[in-house]
């Protein structure tokens, strides 16, 4: 836990906050509420069926990989993602840093999903989680997972201006297959999975056995797979993810996330299913004094 007080310390101590996360969102559109658990009959699902034959124990995720729909990449410009053909600028370097440490861990233990959240709301948990998977998808042959999972508040659509619906809430409804539901990002290895249309009850819908059974199975297609979240603190979605992946990124926000809401949200999870904790807002100048050496040396080369 050597990481969480680390965090903590920098969190309550270090002033400035130069790096921005991700716009907020707009007002919640108008909700509806999700029909009693699907089951499947002749290859759909059938709400509230009587007759419906039961949920099938696997889902062949390999099998309908080249059946997602594919979306050029095309970020919102205030979306601060990375990008692949700008690899020398800062906050990719602190991505692609990330996105080393996590891959080691996985030698160390069988890590394949990851639910990436927050104490509080505006501390860039979706912006980090976005540009997570973006780093991962950049590695050749290993195929990354962004799944919008906050039902209540999601964010990952617009900053890659994509259409919210189908997403995983119509899934859950029996409203989409899944392979409406996801999409691929052209010429990557990244894939993005939308939270569908608003819900007046996600966590009911998110405690329905096909989400454990797509949970289960989701490493069978995809090496990544990260899940954006509620904050813990606001609602108990992203406890209720946790226990049900491999593991936990905490994103604070320095100068601003305090030392008591990052000790509750980590007293709310299991702690060893903590897998770090990432401080989000450093200045930008003491970003890119790390790398302006190794940057002018390979430019004068």
């Amino acid at each position: 836990m050597s990481r969480v007080h680390d965090a903590m310390r920098l969190a309550g101590q270090m002033p400035g906050l130069d790096i921005p996360a991700a716009a907020p969102p707009p007002p919640p559109a108008p909700v509806m509420p999700a029909p009693p658990a699907a089951a499947y009959q002749n290859g759909k699902r059938q709400n509230g069926s009587a007759l419906a034959a039961p949920m099938p124990m696997t889902l062949n995720l390999p099998s309908l990989m080249g059946k997602f729909e594919e979306h050029p990449f095309n970020p919102a410009p205030e979306s601060h993602l990375i990008d692949l053909h700008r690899p020398m600028e800062t906050p990719s370097e602190e991505f692609r840093s990330l996105r080393t440490k996590i891959n080691y861990m996985q030698t160390l233990q069988p890590l394949h999903t990851a639910v990436v959240t927050s104490a509080s709301p505006a501390e860039g948990k979706s912006f980090t989680a976005m540009n997570l998977a973006l780093a991962q998808s950049h590695l050749a042959d290993n195929t990354v997972l962004i799944a919008d999972f906050d039902l209540r508040r999601p964010t990952l659509h617009n900053l890659l201006q994509l259409d919210r619906s189908p997403g995983i809430s119509d899934y859950l409804m029996g409203e989409a297959p899944l392979e409406k539901v996801i999409r691929r990002i052209t010429g990557s290895n990244l894939y993005f999975m939308p939270a569908g249309k608003p819900v007046k009850n996600p966590l009911e819908l998110l405690n329905l056995r096909e989400v454990r059974v797509l949970l289960s199975e989701l490493h069978t297609a995809f090496n990544w797979t990260f899940f954006d979240t509620p904050p813990l603190l606001f609602s108990a979605d992203a406890n209720l993810l946790a226990a049900m992946t491999d593991g936990t990124i905490l994103v604070v926000r320095i100068g601003s996330t305090t030392i008591d809401t990052i000790s509750r949200a980590v007293q709310s999870l299991n702690e060893n299913n903590v897998l770090g904790v990432v401080c989000n807002g450093a200045r930008a100048g003491e970003l890119y004094s790390k790398y302006t050496y190794y940057y002018s040396k390979k430019e004068e080369a």
